[in-house]
């Protein structure tokens, strides 16, 4: 249904300004009544007051607000049914109860019902966009990002807190896990013109594309098997969160969050999120590296939809290796074994893999696990020896670590999903993951209206009722 627009004639407008200034008129007095109590009030008790009693003003201006917006709604006698199309007459007006950010009220609204059809409907809750809930979607909009953000039952005690609307913390676990249905990769990641955005803005003028970092990683989430709230589920279990980060690096070399995606998921699921990635980043306007550990599912991932791009192995994760060699082959803590494998990294950062792997080679091993450790260090170089060129990289203003996708996995997944105590079914921590990647990308508003769509969509087609 179509967006209704303003029109109010002068007299509906002076009979709207009556309906709030009544409004005002019975909040003062709310004020008086507390103002007796105390004649000088501090600016604290001043502001509690004002707090307590406005939305009780707010709610009658609400109310006020739909009854001169949408009279015709609120009068209706006749509607056409949404799903043959036949008039059908008013059969009563049924009483909702609102619950919004602005406050409490009750709104009588015309029901309909086809008897043809054996459909009811409001044509004033679709055009208003009413939950079925008395809770609306403002308010439910809210509490998903604090659950998103705190255990829900601390966001639902601190948003009753700073908001005076009490909730309960099924309320915020139900919405959050609601909304998160919408919550979809399509929707999650921003789309290209909001990428270009970015991407203009980290560009200065006549200089040279920017530099946009793709680096994916796993993180672990204390995952435990569904079962009814008081039951036995058993052992619980830590299953891999596989996710992946895009960002741009500024002039300054600061960074701009382009896309985070983080689920317990398998390789193959992460590389289809990263095709979608790839679909929607203009690639001829930036610099791209892929950066990641050793991991084969990440490099496969990353490189299937990002062929061209300039393969970054992460710092701290290659010379970890060497030192390992180090120890096993000339002891724990040696001088020998340090100088070793500082040469052997300055070597490997001048692009000189094939020479060390050929040195290497060369070792005579003093221990059988040195010999093993040295032949995975082999192995190790011939994947990734190409990705360790870093003086070359630095030079081209490429980074070397994967510090900012830590920085992900810390932020998305540990600090929701690894608080003390927590353990999570794992269709429940992904929802959690896509409501949290939905914030930090930008996106969360685009979810919210997509589930207000799909949740409209699925109630018209549900709502039928058999009356006599």
């Amino acid at each position: 249904m179509g967006v209704v627009a303003l029109d109010l004639l002068p007299d509906a407008v002076e009979e709207f300004r009556n309906m709030t200034h009544k409004a005002v008129d019975e909040w003062i007095d709310q004020l008086e009544a507390s103002f007796l109590e105390d004649s000088l009030p501090s600016m604290t008790k001043l502001s509690n007051i004002f707090q307590a009693t406005r939305s009780n003003l707010l709610s009658d201006c609400m109310k006020a607000a739909i009854a001169r917006l949408y009279p015709s709604y609120m009068e209706q006698e006749w509607a056409p049914c949404p799903r043959c199309d036949k008039q059908v007459h008013r059969k009563r007006f049924e009483a909702k109860k609102i619950s919004s950010l602005q406050g409490r009220f009750v709104l009588d609204r015309p029901y309909f019902y086809c008897n043809t059809c054996k459909h009811g409907f409001y044509p004033l809750d679709e055009i208003l966009e009413l939950a079925p809930e008395r809770h609306q979607y403002d308010l439910q909009e809210r509490v998903t990002n604090a659950a998103a953000r705190l255990p829900f039952e601390e966001a639902a005690e601190l948003f009753g807190y700073l908001t005076g609307i009490e909730i309960g913390e099924h309320f915020a676990h139900k919405t959050l896990n609601a909304i998160a249905e919408s919550a979809t990769l399509e929707t999650v990641i921003p789309e290209t013109e909001k990428i270009e955005r970015r991407i203009s803005d980290a560009s200065p003028s006549g200089a040279e594309p920017p530099v946009l970092v793709i680096s994916a990683d796993g993180a672990h989430a204390p995952t435990r098997l569904k079962a009814p709230r008081k039951a036995k589920r058993g052992k619980g279990k830590y299953q891999e969160v596989k996710g992946f980060r895009a960002y741009l690096l500024d002039s300054q070399d600061r960074i701009i969050h382009l896309a985070s995606w983080h689920q317990i998921q398998d390789g193959q699921t992460i590389a289809e999120a990263l095709g979608l990635l790839a679909k929607r980043i203009p690639q001829s306007k930036v610099r791209i590296a892929l950066i990641g550990d050793g991991a084969s599912w990440v490099w496969n991932a990353m490189v299937t939809h990002f062929p061209q791009a300039k393969q970054i192995l992460d710092f701290y994760h290659g010379f970890e290796h060497l030192h390992t060699v180090a120890r096993a082959h000339y002891g724990e803590g040696s001088q020998q074994g340090r100088e070793w494998a500082e040469a052997t990294m300055i070597r490997l950062c001048e692009g000189e893999y094939q020479r060390v792997i050929a040195n290497l080679g060369r070792m005579k091993p003093r221990t059988p696990t040195a010999k093993e450790e040295i032949r995975k260090l082999i192995g190790y170089l011939n994947n990734h020896g190409p990705k360790m060129n870093y003086f070359e990289d630095l030079s081209n203003g490429y980074p070397l670590g994967s510090g900012a996708m830590e920085s992900a996995n810390k932020f998305i997944s540990h600090t929701r999903l690894k608080r003390s105590g927590a353990w999570w079914v794992a269709e429940m921590g992904n929802a959690m993951l896509r409501i949290r990647c939905s914030i930090y990308n930008g996106t969360f508003d685009s979810v919210v209206q997509r589930h207000i769509r799909e949740r409209s969509k699925r109630e018209s087609n549900a709502n039928e009722r058999m009356d006599e």
